[in-house]
């Protein structure tokens, strides 16, 4: 039990606020929860969450230690009381979350709980998978990343072991990536190879496409298929050969055909008249390749993922996704 005693420029608040506010790891279902079974209390007593708090009151509060942690990414998951989760797939060693558009991997440098990786560790420690107490350095963690605006799967590993293998997987490209995206124009020809030199510029968090080789480039290689064409769009499929910083988004821009809402490398005219502020890319498709030795994640090898729909191919070109394998 921990005791808060009012302050004068502290006073005058509603109780569940000022909790709020004063344990901001706690979740807002279980303040609420805990106001109403007594677990906190105002000068002994239970009151209701709208009390308004005066100068000299003290406050008991009857809530598990950890809650009382300073807020750092490590144990953002506690603030989640509800998480939530679209589960491609999952078993004791993996989870496959298609993340969506807007949704952060990790905390952008600043304290962020509504992060892909918060939830899906809430909701490992809430189903009893994941102790991060009992443990001394492990916590589930993601093995890929994808940009903020860019939705897709998402592979968690829930063990060490896990994590180990599909770190050398991703890093020896034995897990094949697959895009949809929607660009302006129809491709010619409509299937085929891109393949230059980006040069990433750090400070503006963009890459540029150098047809010829010079220091500090780095090779991007994309296959592309157009699935389908509707008015001044195509519906294309992209494999990535290379796993370079906004490497389609570029690589489709400089070769004219750029993807539908990409602020950056786009179109911001041929936007507005879609009205699509984000992006039009969506990592559907994981294809677990494993040519060689993947130990406790054999049972992977040769199976296909993809999430269950994609927004911007149904509302553009009312494509379905087809031949999947789904948790």
């Amino acid at each position: 039990m921990k005791e808060i005693t009012i302050k004068k420029n502290d006073a005058g608040q509603r109780l569940d606020r000022f909790i709020g506010k004063s344990v901001p790891l706690l979740p807002d279902s279980l303040l609420q929860k805990y106001i109403r079974l007594k677990r906190i209390k105002v000068n002994g007593k239970g009151s209701k969450r709208d009390t308004r708090i005066c100068e000299g009151d003290i406050i008991q509060l009857y809530i598990n230690d950890e809650f009382f942690e300073k807020p750092r990414e490590e144990n953002s998951y506690l603030k989640v009381g509800t998480p939530r989760l679209d589960i491609v797939y999952e078993d004791e060693n993996i989870l496959l979350a298609d993340k969506k558009p807007g949704v952060l991997c990790h905390s952008a440098g600043q304290w962020d709980y509504n992060t892909l990786i918060a939830n899906i560790q809430a909701y490992l420690a809430q189903k009893g998978e994941w102790h991060p107490h009992e443990e001394n350095s492990f916590a589930p963690a993601l093995c890929n990343r994808i940009d903020r605006n860019t939705g897709g799967i998402v592979i968690a590993a829930k063990n060490a072991e896990t994590l180990r293998i599909l770190n050398e997987k991703i890093k020896d490209r034995e897990i094949e990536k697959y895009y949809l995206c929607a660009v302006r124009g129809r491709p010619k020809p409509s299937e085929g190879r891109l393949e230059n030199f980006l040069f990433k510029d750090a400070e503006k968090n963009q890459v540029f496409i150098k047809s010829k080789y010079e220091p500090g480039v780095k090779t991007a290689v994309t296959e592309y298929c157009t699935l389908c064409s509707e008015g001044p769009l195509s519906l294309v499929e992209c494999r990535l050969l290379t796993g370079r910083t906004h490497q389609i988004r570029a690589q489709m821009a400089y070769a004219g055909w750029p993807l539908l809402g990409d602020g950056k490398y786009g179109s911001e005219r041929f936007n507005k008249d879609f009205d699509e502020k984000g992006q039009a890319l969506y990592s559907y498709k994981l294809i677990f390749e494993f040519p060689t030795d993947s130990g406790i994640l054999e049972y992977l090898r040769g199976r296909e993922f993809t999430v269950r729909s994609v927004d911007f191919a149904q509302k553009y070109f009312d494509y379905e996704i087809k031949n999947t394998e789904r948790y």
